[in-house]
């Protein structure tokens, strides 16, 4: 039997088993069920990981990410039944369920201050059965928006404040994960896949967070039902708009400014949000000066979603997002030019089946393009990457009992690859007829991936669940056939306490071509014939407890092994193939985290701490020895508090420590001249590569609130002391050689930076 014949029969094997014939409703008997959703009582947004609980009994549910739940098997009788998830009031609604019956209703949850006691979240640990998370973190997208740095809230900052998720300077957005680079994230925007999620060269990310109501991170062991990237899953879904009327919020900050608007449209509703920064207005703005000019450099992003329920069964959202950003620098006949853009759209169909058959279906597509030019003397250069995604994927839920769920589903996705490279010399500058090519590439690479997936959770006992997987991968390109098993295991030892174990295989097609220091131009590129794919292996073991009603105190250990890993050649001239651009290797990550978090009170934060490290190894890296990377950091503490002093104040601040990153020493200098010449240019011996540390980082932010009425509107004065003591941290050091002594320099980061923004909502 030939690959495909085994894709093709195993796909076969989950459409059998995913058929609701396969197993009758009849087993339930005489028992009921309960289905719906549970929305947001003002703007009718339905509300993402919500309890459902049947009071006086174990069962209960989770929403999921389209705000459905189902319950099955419930004996008919009479019960109370509460609704609760974190920044909602509590509620309890009475039903009478009768033999046989399957009741669809619609929960709506009163939404209150996330910093008030008046929130009520009951954790059931019946409920968390159903789903076993390893490694996942949930921190409301209230919270995260309130964690600012130059005056303006960034998802991407505010998770590298989670113990475990480094980053490569204080001034990137980029995600290093359990040792593993940002890469090797899946980053999904209402299913899309975004592949440069960074504005400002790093310094924010591209999502604005008035565009985003939840955030689900997973550090490792990731279930089936995600594949692609060997590290970490980045899951973020876009607000669907308010469907009883039109509001906005617009925000005039520091960096950038937004404005986004929601309302209701026929038997749904519509939200765009949008963002830009006005640098490149000001420069406009400024005297002109040849010899000392600015740079011109803008960036904007956009969002927008629309949704329309058809009948109570079914619901179509349409959503997109892109953004750009535009570099460009001329002085003293230098000229260069920078483009990075964005752009992803996303088409989503669900249906209800039944009362435990869930069913959703989504067309996407996703472009990222990246250009590089410049100019000097008549000689001039432009290179062009672009990436286009085109994907189908379904997924299918189903609750056959209260003691056992199912997933499936496929993913299809078409990748255009192109690259283009122009070289050009001009003979005589003034003459164009006299340009000519000295170099011309032009590239362009099809692949398509298929995989298929199956996962199942079986509740053996009270205190044992199990949660099994399997993930079928083949790329056409490099013609690899690859099976991805995942397994998770919870047992609850106490009333509050509970050990989870996860292992899982996982493969990576795409590779990144990056400079370590400076992401001007990254190329992703395909693995071909003359490559094998990334392939990592987790392992994790996990402790939850709740030593208060509003405290959450986690620990992990882990240990992560990867093949195959590249990292860019920067002395090669021409390639030939995919595998000529990157030295091979492996490498592994093992470490601890600790975790406590408040989510509810006046009070509301979190402190973490991690020990982690990091090992690669290269055959022609370090003399074939392994090393640590350049990003790891050995000791991370993170400290995130908000406080709410009465209806007008909120003050907050964020506090890092973190082991100095690595770089290459030096042992010794030599000079290179030519014969007859006094003057010579100095040339470093490195030492083992990334063997010494830079001291260690530590940073202080403030901020506070002060919210008013402005015209009538609810506003907030927002005030935003970034660097807090001014310590400016290491960038980077480097050997100076331009003298007879060598001299080492710093590259040092931003020092203080007091901002001020005012956000309108209307």
């Amino acid at each position: 039997m030939n690959k495909k014949n085994t894709l093709y029969y195993i796909f076969l094997f989950f459409l059998f088993c995913s058929s609701p014939s396969v197993y009758s409703n009849a087993m339930l008997g005489d028992n009921a069920s309960l289905s719906g959703y549970v929305i947001d009582s003002e703007t009718e947004e339905t509300v993402i990981g919500a309890t459902v609980r049947v009071v006086g009994t174990n069962l209960g549910a989770y929403t999921n990410k389209s705000g459905f739940f189902s319950i099955t098997n419930i004996p008919p009788g009479n019960y109370k039944i509460t609704i609760s998830s974190v920044a909602y009031k509590k509620s309890e609604e009475k039903l009478e369920l009768k033999k046989s019956e399957s009741k669809r209703i619609t929960f709506k949850l009163k939404p209150a201050d996330v910093k008030t006691e008046e929130v009520n979240v009951e954790a059931n640990r019946e409920i968390e059965k159903r789903e076993i998370s390893v490694s996942k973190v949930n921190i409301p997208v209230k919270q995260l928006k309130q964690i600012r740095i130059g005056g303006e809230p960034d998802i991407f900052r505010s998770l590298q404040f989670l113990p475990g998720i480094l980053t490569s300077s204080q001034i990137s957005s980029g995600l290093f994960v359990r040792g593993g680079s940002p890469d090797q994230n899946l980053v999904l925007l209402d299913g899309a896949t975004i592949y440069n999620p960074s504005h400002l060269f790093g310094f924010i990310s591209t999502f604005n967070p008035e565009a985003i109501k939840d955030v689900e991170l997973i550090k490792g062991g990731f279930p089936a039902e995600f594949g692609g990237r060997l590290s970490a899953v980045l899951n973020l879904t876009q607000k669907d708009g308010n469907k009883n009327k039109v509001e906005g919020v617009a925000s005039l900050g520091a960096i950038s400014s937004r404005l986004s608007l929601e309302g209701p449209i026929g038997n749904g509703s519509w939200f765009i949000g949008g963002r830009r920064t006005y640098f490149d207005l000001i420069v406009k703005a400024l005297p002109d000066d040849p010899t000392n000019p600015f740079p011109d450099f803008g960036f904007y992003d956009l969002n927008f979603k629309i949704n329309q329920s058809f009948g109570k069964d079914d619901k179509v959202y349409l959503s997109g997002f892109m953004s750009n950003d535009r570099l460009d620098y001329g002085s003293y006949g230098v000229s260069l030019g920078l483009g990075i853009s964005n752009k992803s759209a996303s088409l989503r169909w669900t249906h209800i089946f039944g009362d435990n058959l869930f069913w959703n279906f989504n067309l996407g597509y996703s472009n990222y393009n990246n250009s590089f030019s410049g100019e000097q003397s008549g000689y001039g250069f432009g290179i062009d990457n672009k990436i286009d995604d085109y994907n189908a994927k379904g997924n299918l839920e189903w609750f056959p009992s209260e003691k056992l769920t199912f997933k499936f589903g496929f993913e299809s996705i078409k990748y255009n690859f192109g690259y283009y490279q122009n070289f050009t010399g001009n003979l005589d500058s003034n003459s164009k007829e006299n340009t000519v090519s000295t170099s011309y590439t032009n590239l362009n690479v099809t692949d398509w991936n298929h995989s298929l997936y199956g996962q199942f959770n079986y509740q053996v006992s009270d205190l044992l669940s199990l949660q099994g997987g399997l993930r079928a991968f083949y790329l056409d390109l490099s013609k690899n056939f690859m099976i991805e098993p995942r397994l998770a295991i919870r047992y609850i030892a106490q009333e509050n306490i509970s050990f989870k174990l996860a292992y899982g295989i996982y493969n990576q097609n795409l590779r990144l071509a990056t400079q370590p220091d400076f992401s001007f131009f990254d190329t992703w590129l395909p693995t071909d014939s003359s490559l094998t794919p990334s392939r990592a292996e987790h392992y994790i073991l996990s402790m939850e407890t709740h030593p208060t009603d509003d405290l959450d105190l986690n620990f992990d250990v882990y240990y992560k092994k990867m093949h195959n890993i590249g990292e860019l050649n920067t002395n090669l001239v021409k390639p030939s193939d995919v595998a000529s651009l990157f030295f091979i290797g492996n490498g592994e990550s093992y470490g601890a985290e600790v975790f406590i978090q408040k989510k509810i009170g006046k009070f509301v934060g979190w402190i973490g701490y991690a020990l982690g490290f990091i090992s690669s190894q290269y055959d022609s890296i370090n003399n074939g020895e392994a090393f640590r990377p350049k990003y790891d950091r050995r000791h991370d503490l993170k400290i995130v508090g908000q406080y709410q002093i009465n209806d007008s104040w909120e003050v907050g601040g964020t506090f890092t420590f973190q082991s100095g990153q690595s770089y290459t020493g030096a042992t010794s200098r030599y000079i290179m001249m030519l014969p007859d010449q006094n003057l010579g240019r100095g040339k470093i011996i490195p030492s083992q590569r990334y063997g010494l540390r830079l001291p260690a980082s530590h940073q202080l932010n403030l901020n506070g609130t002060y919210n008013f009425k402005m015209f009538g509107l609810n506003s907030k004065l927002i005030m935003d002391i970034y660097n807090v003591y001014n310590r400016r941290d290491i960038w980077f050091r480097y050997y100076n050689t331009k003298g007879v002594t060598t001299t080492v320099e710093d590259v040092k980061l931003l020092p203080i930076i007091p901002s001020v923004s005012l956000e309108v909502k209307f």
